[in-house]
């Protein structure tokens, strides 16, 4: 019966599982299929014997990699990166959307948008070489309006201190159009006769932001959150290697696990190694969203993902 009765499912809705099928193929083919490499971390690779015919040698890659010194500077990198980023993303694409809604001007409030969302399709190639030529130290825009004035040169690509501001504002930036469109989304799905009510009992608009519209944006601000807490220690390679690329100066600051794993494949040729990082990254992902979700289900258990 119940065999019979999955059969007549798949039937009805062979349409809408025929569209989902590309989807499906996707994450088969570039999430779950790639998965059998996890293997590398616990052999010593070469090119003879491949993926599965290398010699095991334990956790041999996983102790070099600890060994080296660079696991924690690459871990506190990656989650302080996104910490930062789930915060002040937020906060930014909030304010934005709740500024937006309050405007008026319905042409303006699209021109707003369509301008701010314009960063977003903007490759990282091309945000690394306009920040090259904002900071460079010969002819930088920064430092050519520096010296206009009478002041000294800032030598930003040697100096690590000032990339966590940069990296902080560039991403807020970047991210700033795609993150508002949804909370502005959420916004006007708000029920508007809460609004109408609070203005006929003499509330001004800073009250029902406080008391009506960001309270009901908290489910919305949960999920983001949750689903960006799961890739907190999985930087954005595009950002960090076009921003700042191979410069060892500024490893101290900027060096994240992925860019780490890719320096290790390329100039050290550590598969093994590369591998161990990689798995490393993903345990700890796994375990950052299971505690995140955990916390959020004993808070309200409507809010959490699963």
């Amino acid at each position: 019966m119940k065999r019979s009765g999955f059969w007549n499912d798949v039937k009805r809705y062979r349409v809408l599982l025929l569209m989902l099928t590309p989807a499906v193929l996707f994450f088969l083919l570039f999430a779950y299929v790639p998965m059998a490499g996890i293997v590398l971390a616990f052999k010593q690779y070469n090119y003879t014997g491949g993926v599965f015919g290398s010699p095991w040698n334990g956790l041999d890659n996983f102790r070099f990699f600890f060994d080296s010194g660079d696991a924690w500077r690459v871990t506190r990198n990656t989650a302080l990166y996104n910490i930062a980023f789930i915060v002040v993303n937020n906060v930014v694409q909030i304010f934005a959307a709740i500024l937006l809604f309050e405007v008026a001007g319905k042409w303006f409030r699209k021109i707003t948008q369509t301008v701010m969302f314009l960063p977003y399709f903007i490759s990282w190639v091309v945000v690394g070489a306009i920040a090259y030529n904002l900071f460079n130290f010969d002819y930088g825009t920064i430092n050519v309006l520096l010296n206009a004035v009478g002041l000294e040169s800032i030598d930003i690509y040697n100096t690590a201190a000032y990339w966590p501001v940069i990296l902080i504002v560039v991403s807020a930036w970047k991210t700033l159009g795609y993150g508002t469109i949804m909370y502005l989304a959420a916004i006007t799905s708000i029920d508007t006769e809460m609004y109408e009510a609070a203005e006929i009992d003499g509330a001004n608009v800073f009250q029902r932001i406080r008391k009506i519209t960001i309270p009901n944006l908290y489910p919305t601000v949960i999920i983001l959150v949750l689903l960006a807490i799961g890739n907190i220690f999985r930087g954005d390679f595009g950002m960090f290697y076009n921003m700042v690329g191979n410069n060892g100066l500024l490893f101290s600051s900027t060096d994240v696990i992925d860019t780490f794993v890719f320096r290790m494949l390329t100039t050290s040729n550590e598969i093994g190694m590369s591998a161990a990082a990689g798995f490393y990254q993903s345990i700890l992902g796994f375990a950052t969203i299971m505690l995140a979700n955990y916390a959020v289900r004993r808070y309200d258990k409507d809010r959490a993902l699963f």
